[in-house]
């Protein structure tokens, strides 16, 4: 017998970037439209880290997520100080999430999905979205193409739809992005420049 019961999914919802003062307190760059859901007294967050990071390995649980001139600054049980601030400093935050659970936010998603979606570009399929890379500068979609994976950049003027429930993604890529750039494919290499000219 199988069981149905949702699966927990890890959801990325910030990022801490600076220690703030003397207290232990952190700035946070979110990556979430709902902070006042995600980041209440008593939120557990699983933090990325590197593997030689103190905190590897570990959670930390939220105190309190105050503004200073319109930025975040969280502070966290066992952050006491300025030392233990610096030192989580680029640790990324995750939470779990129930996979049939929606965002808050309009035209978001959860990673898992992404995945697994037929990509389509002028109506035809290009690849499907193996998995989703979070960088700090932006999101990326890893696209399973025939001619290997693409990494195409989420952002509305590159990827404009996405139907969840079709399961698919339109993109409107720049050229190139899919495909060898016209004359570059099987384009014969120039020929080595000679001392003598």
């Amino acid at each position: 017998m199988s069981d149905s019961k949702p699966q927990p999914t890890r959801l990325r919802v910030g990022r801490l970037t600076k220690a703030h003062g003397l207290k232990g307190a952190v700035k946070v760059e979110l990556y979430t439209d709902d902070p006042e859901h995600r980041f209440v007294p008593g939120a557990q967050f699983s933090l990325q880290v590197p593997d030689s990071s103190p905190w590897h390995g570990k959670s930390i649980t939220l105190s309190e997520l105050r503004w200073y001139n319109g930025a975040p600054v969280a502070f966290f049980e066992s952050v006491a100080d300025r030392t233990a601030a610096e030192s989580l400093v680029k640790a990324i935050l995750w939470v779990e999430q129930s996979e049939d659970a929606q965002p808050e936010e309009d035209d978001a998603w959860y990673d898992h999905q992404l995945v697994g979606l037929r990509v389509l570009r002028d109506g035809t399929q290009v690849g499907t979205v193996a998995r989703v890379d979070h960088l700090p500068a932006q999101d990326l979609l890893i696209v399973d193409t025939p001619n290997g994976e693409v990494m195409v950049p989420f952002v509305g003027a590159i990827v404009p739809t996405v139907d969840i429930a079709a399961g698919t993604l339109t993109v409107t890529p720049p050229g190139g992005l899919f495909e060898d750039l016209p004359g570059e494919a099987d384009a014969e290499p120039p020929p080595a420049a000679s001392d003598t000219e």
